[in-house]
């Protein structure tokens, strides 16, 4: 158990692909944000909630708090979640990966890096929604947030490229399997799921 790192609950997502709030989904017994709560509470004495419709989540128990920069997505969650949480690092998780398990977030949170971020590329693409933020780069998304050029330019994939991350390989993990990362965008992909 962590008390030196927050767990950061990035559940602001519109759902537009999927008509409904993909957080209430049910795996099992519970929902996709129970899961990903109970996990995240497992690891990290403190875990906090960004979202947008912050009374959908009251009855967690836990605290939650809205975005202070709207309208960026995953860049204002993580911004918000690193401004409001007390420790230096914070293990920020999207309710997209709904199959992540306790082993891999702690295998992320102990790799050694100096670096303001990190976080694993697994099939073949960058995974940076379950990862580790340092609250040393707040003043860097503020800057790129505030740099001149339209929305288009402004994306959480480009933010990245501007940060200096460090990328893990994790594929040869006993626990590693493709389908940790599994994003969930809507009903096909739930459907998917709960197949596992």
């Amino acid at each position: 158990m962590y008390s030196d790192i927050t767990g950061i609950i990035l559940a602001g997502g519109k759902s537009s692909r999927m008509g409904i709030n993909k957080c209430f989904l049910k795996i099992g017994e519970d929902s996709i944000i129970e899961r990903i709560l109970s996990i995240m509470k497992s690891v990290f004495d403190k875990v906090i909630i960004i979202t947008n419709t912050p009374v959908e989540y009251t009855n967690l128990g836990v605290m939650v708090h809205k975005d202070i920069l709207k309208g960026f997505g995953p860049i204002g969650g993580i911004h918000s979640g690193l401004t409001h949480s007390s420790t230096d690092e914070n293990f920020v998780i999207s309710c997209d990966v709904p199959l992540m398990i306790k082993e891999m977030i702690e295998f992320i949170t102990e790799y050694k890096s100096d670096k303001l971020i990190r976080f694993c590329k697994a099939c073949g693409y960058n995974q940076p929604l379950a990862g580790i933020y340092r609250k040393g780069l707040i003043p860097e998304i503020e800057k790129f947030l505030n740099q001149s050029g339209n929305a288009s330019t402004k994306s959480f994939r480009q933010l990245i490229k501007n940060v200096d991350a460090e990328i893990i390989n994790p594929e040869g993990l006993s626990f590693y399997k493709e389908e940790l990362f599994f994003n969930v965008n809507n009903l096909k992909d739930y459907g998917y799921i709960l197949q596992k």
